[in-house]
């Protein structure tokens, strides 16, 4: 009887011992929870899935498609701090504007055995061929800052895009001509006249900070007239050669400057004040990037405003999603955008986002 006893009981510890063994099979709570950490306004893929841990440091190649771009310079500098902050080794490349150089350096980056690739494009028209080369590599690619079609992209599943929706950038800009006291129509016409200093066409940014800047405009009634579109290609001088020209031509008839970035916008301001006008008074001026020097221009009543393309929470997102690729997360065709929003800059909160 006591050896029955004895068995049972020996029978029941054994059946708990495997019951609480079991319990490691079901998952966290937590466990989906790899949002990127910069912002509550990111929106991450859908289906990026729960990645392992990466492993501690790695070498990733970082191209930019160059280095003398303001905002991508920021850009950049960001993004080596991050990467360098979690153990990585970054190498960054300058891309000079040259899309057969920034090919060649994404090949040699493959032919070294980077971990990843963080990629600025030179051209968007070029994503086919960069996704095609690092898709045979099979290396976790994170492309910035000029985004591809949706169907391009999905071409890779360890690709993903970070960056902002231009179309919010443009629509930004046409918000702060409307928040003016007489909504961009300073001589009372019954329209706006403007001038559009645009970066790269090609870019797809500049493209919908074009359209969309207007677009707000018109879709809060107002009549536009377009004097002048220029390709400005990012650039300080030519902002400043383009606004020139286009004031010697059109005189007091232009009412607002739009300008695809602030490195133009500044261009634009130096010649506004060479030619003795006054923004704000008597013209408004707008760029999108909210660059320290554009900054302390809205600041001084110079520029009517700007958007603040936040290079600090695009770059902290481009790493997070970087390490889940790492971690082997795949994004389906539609789920391979990450969007960071853009900020209004005006006179009344300026001074938040100043240094």
């Amino acid at each position: 009887m006591k050896k029955t006893f004895a068995l049972l009981l020996a029978a029941v510890m054994m059946l708990a011992l495997l019951t609480a063994c079991g319990g490691g099979d079901k998952p966290a709570d937590n466990a989906g929870d790899s949002q990127p950490s910069q912002s509550d306004t990111t929106t991450p893929p859908a289906d990026a899935g729960t990645p392992e841990e990466p492993a501690a440091g790695g070498t990733v190649g970082v191209c930019i498609y160059k280095f003398d771009d303001a905002f991508m310079t920021t850009y950049r500098n960001a993004l080596e701090e991050i990467l360098k902050g979690k153990g990585y080794e970054p190498i960054v490349v300058d891309g000079n504007n040259d899309q057969a150089k920034q090919n060649e350096q994404i090949n040699t980056f493959i032919t070294q055995g980077v971990d990843a690739l963080i990629i600025n494009p030179v051209m968007t028209s070029a994503a086919d061929t960069i996704i095609a080369t690092v898709k045979a590599a099979g290396i976790p690619t994170v492309l910035i800052n000029r985004e591809p079609t949706p169907e391009q992209m999905a071409a890779y599943d360890r690709l993903v895009y970070v960056g902002c929706d231009a179309r919010q950038s443009g629509t930004m800009q046409g918000e702060l001509i409307l928040d003016t006291p007489n909504k961009g129509d300073i001589n009372g016409d019954g329209k706006v006249s403007y001038i559009m200093i645009q970066g790269d066409p090609e870019n797809v940014d500049a493209q919908y900070r074009t359209e969309f800047s207007v677009k707000a405009l018109e879709d809060a009634g107002m009549e536009v007239e377009q004097l002048n579109l220029t390709r400005g290609d990012w650039d300080r001088e030519k902002g400043q050669t383009i606004c020139a020209n286009d004031l010697a031509q059109f005189g007091d008839k232009i009412e607002v400057v739009f300008c695809n970035n602030d490195d133009m916008a500044i261009g634009a301001l130096q010649a506004i004040q060479s030619a003795g006008r006054k923004v704000n008074e008597d013209i408004y001026l707008v760029g999108v990037d909210a660059l320290d020097a554009a900054l302390n221009e809205v600041s001084n009543g110079n520029m009517t405003g700007t958007v603040l393309n936040d290079a600090n929470g695009q770059a902290e997102g481009a790493v997070a999603e970087m390490e889940k690729l790492l971690g082997g997360a795949t994004y389906s065709s539609g789920n391979q955008s990450v969007y960071v929003d853009y900020v209004k800059v005006t006179p009344d909160n300026v001074k938040d986002f100043m240094k």
